[in-house]
């Protein structure tokens, strides 16, 4: 198996809704939403890979990190690298209808169960999308956090007691889908949230409460404030904000005012083990991957899953040993040259989220 056999599987099971690019960048797909690729010309989606590919990794190899420690722990959980698949749903409207949402959810949830990984689930217009991951959970027993869309602040509790009974390990809102057309075309309330709305939910459970959609320290230090014991930075793939910046531009600044403080998660353009080393030098704690592992899925079921991510893993140790950087705790400091961002990491880190 290799990522091309999975790219030519995943275009034709996908029905071409995605063209399984070489270089998943979001130009071939630009504007096609509902489907895979990012809103209006694209450009959130372009520039969270275009922007990624601009940092730079210092190489060094006359160290002593040979056999560097890539596991960590998110939330209590040990996991064996810090990578989790996207909270990913609307497999007939984004994906070309090839699996159910349970098939998917389900494939998803036993690779990372087999991986030692953490799984996210996703919710969506239909209730059919929430309720497959809550099913992939029960089933599987996979350590997981369950998102939910900012739907009025009733209706998310109930999603949270859902999870809860589900045996989550943290549940989560993608507060960056609160403009979605879909949703409040089909009367379904979604909408930014207030602080004291956002207490009232955190307050709620006693599971750790992660914010997905956060792009700005201002609104950091709400999520903080609020209590949440986490958030994503994620301008939503790109799907949301057609003008959104990019997401490792945001996040080192964000992660300089709360690291330690909330656990830092990111995605957005991640597409290689050493995509994920920038972004853990960059700030974050652990990397969400969406569009990839779809890919991987259509391509070739679990063991496509399972495929990605060992090779994400393998790239993620190589890097680590090129790099001096003995675990993935990472002290780095950033320079600017040019259109490009060097990172030099530092000494061992010691944050466990």
């Amino acid at each position: 198996m290799n990522y091309d056999e999975l790219r030519k599987n995943a275009r034709i099971n996908m029905n071409n809704v995605c063209r399984g690019c070489k270089r998943c960048d979001g130009i071939a797909c630009a504007g096609e939403v509902p489907g895979i690729g990012g809103v209006g010309s694209g450009e959130g989606f372009i520039e969270n890979v275009r922007a990624l590919s601009r940092v730079k990794l210092e190489l060094k190899t006359l160290h002593n990190v040979k056999k560097p420690d890539i596991s960590s722990e998110i939330f209590g959980e040990n996991v064996s690298f810090p990578v989790l698949p996207a909270p990913m749903a609307g497999m007939k409207s984004n994906f070309g209808g090839y699996f159910t949402e349970y098939e998917f959810a389900s494939i998803l949830a036993n690779a990372c169960k087999e991986l030692r990984l953490m799984y996210t689930s996703a919710d969506g217009p239909d209730p059919n999308m929430f309720n497959a991951g809550i099913e992939a959970i029960k089933n599987t027993g996979v350590p997981s956090i369950v998102f939910i869309k900012p739907r009025g602040v009733k209706e998310v509790i109930e999603k949270i007691k859902v999870a809860e009974e589900a045996g989550a390990k943290a549940v989560g809102m993608d507060v960056d889908g609160a403009g979605l057309i879909l949703m409040v075309r089909s009367g379904q309330e979604v909408g930014p949230k207030n602080t004291d709305e956002l207490k009232e939910i955190i307050s709620s459970t006693s599971l750790p409460v992660v914010l997905k959609g956060i792009m700005t320290v201002e609104e950091a230090k709400i999520a903080y404030e609020s209590g949440a014991k986490g958030i994503v930075v994620s301008n939503h793939g790109g799907r949301v904000l057609e003008a959104a910046m990019a997401t490792c531009d945001v996040l080192p600044e964000i992660a300089e005012k709360f690291k330690r403080k909330m656990a830092i998660f990111v995605d957005g353009g991640v597409r290689s083990g050493v995509d994920v080393l920038k972004m853990l030098a960059l700030g974050a704690d652990a990397v969400i991957v969406g569009r990839p592992v779809a890919i991987a899925a259509h391509g070739g079921r679990i063991d496509g899953v399972k495929w990605l991510l060992k090779n994400y893993a393998d790239e993620l140790y190589q890097a680590m040993i090129l790099t001096g950087t003995p675990d993935v705790h990472i002290n780095s400091e950033i320079e600017c040259f040019g259109n490009n961002i060097l990172i030099k990491i530092k000494e061992r880190g010691t944050w466990r989220v």
